[in-house]
């Protein structure tokens, strides 16, 4: 097996050989990967291609199937199906292939012990192999945020991002001009008519950071809509033994999943086509643990509200709500996250809506909802 190094450099040279890599994303991605070991185990599927049979040679003997490959615990996300209904499942099937079962679930359950201190391994395992055997005698399901799966509903919607904040992002990235073929493909996928129509390039996600990714915006009946399109290639299962003639599966197992189909999602050679939009997303729980893991107030949380800004707010804004005098309720505003203290609860609180309204639109949460949303995502 070769060094870590060597074996990157090795890895980005067929991926090289197969499509563009951008050399200032490729940077980036570099930089994210030493960021923690959850951050370089969603950046390196092609390691874990060389590192897998050697570690778990018996569970390589597994009957084979059609999976993700580069499965791991934020490869989930939202979208809205043909009705208009948030749906939930896998994210990202850039590196599908056929593999032995196994490979899903032990790097599923290897993700989750990354990602978290709060879980033992046993109980990530049973957990992980408790759903999916249910799954799987069930034929498989959608997942429908409402009703049925309410506490996923909630953890979705908790850190939502506020449409204003979302769109000020797409559109702050760098214009480009993109091939004559590829203007032409994400115009096609936007519903018409459009007006001020213009494209950008946009850095995200870990694994597939250094590849070509354009977007569209555009403003249509009143609010901005966009598509994005990605370059794929094949799995980065085939990159040690250099096949020939393989291509990605991303199209056919989306088409063979049990799931609320995203009909805005197109497969076509060499790209993935879909929608940006704030409710299409992935789910990230870091950014719920962060804020149980400051709670300002000392141990006694069972007074404690979060309210979720849609973004920052202004270091003045910051300072005129600290200048009121609410004793003995408290206000401490973390980045884009408010902690209010309410130790006679909130009932009559002296903090009242006019005083936070500097800080901007938010969504309040009591403390032992977000508690509850990290212990049940974590689990």
């Amino acid at each position: 097996m070769l060094p870590i190094a060597k074996s990157n450099r090795a890895y980005e040279r067929w991926l090289r050989s197969r499509l563009t890599l951008l050399p200032a994303d490729v940077k980036r991605k570099h930089e994210k990967m030493t960021k923690s070991a959850f951050a370089f185990l969603r950046a390196t599927f092609f390691r874990w291609v060389e590192v897998w049979p050697h570690l778990c040679s018996e569970l390589t003997q597994a009957p084979r199937v059609l999976g993700v490959g580069d499965i791991h615990v934020e490869n989930f996300g939202t979208w809205r199906d043909a009705d208009g209904r948030l749906a939930w499942g896998v994210n990202d099937f850039d590196e599908a292939e056929v593999l032995p079962y196994t490979n899903d679930l032990v790097r599923l359950c290897t993700s989750v012990m990354l990602a978290t201190t709060r879980s033992t391994l046993g109980h990530v395992c049973v957990s992980i192999l408790k759903g999916y055997r249910r799954s799987l005698e069930a034929g498989g399901t959608p997942f429908i945020l409402g009703a049925d799966h309410e506490w996923l509903a909630n953890l979705a919607q908790v850190r939502a991002q506020d449409a204003t904040e979302f769109w000020s992002r797409l559109n702050g990235n760098p214009r480009v001009t993109p091939p004559p073929n590829m203007r032409s493909l994400l115009i096609r996928a936007l519903p018409k008519p459009l007006d001020d129509l213009h494209f950008v390039h946009r850095s995200a996600g870990l694994g597939s950071l250094g590849r070509e990714r354009f977007a569209v915006i555009a403003m249509w009946r009143g609010g901005f809509v966009s598509r994005e399109a990605k370059t794929l290639t094949a799995s980065a299962v085939h990159w040690l033994s250099n096949e020939r003639g393989v291509t990605n599966r991303y199209g056919e197992i989306v088409g063979r999943a049990v799931r609320a189909y995203d009909q805005s999602l197109s497969v076509l050679p060499g790209w993935v086509v879909r929608r940006l939009a704030p409710d299409s997303r992935k789910i990230e729980i870091d950014e719920l643990r962060r804020v149980v893991d400051r709670h300002p107030f000392g141990k006694d949380t069972s007074k404690t509200h979060v309210t979720f800004l849609a973004e920052k707010p202004s270091a003045k804004a910051v300072a005129e709500v600290a200048g009121h005098d609410v004793a003995p309720d408290r206000i401490e505003v973390e980045g884009s996250d408010v902690y209010l203290h309410y130790p006679n609860g909130s009932a009559g609180t002296r903090v009242k809506p006019r005083m936070l309204a500097p800080l901007g639109i938010g969504t309040d949460r009591n403390w032992r909802t977000v508690a509850k949303l990290v212990e049940l995502a974590e689990r």
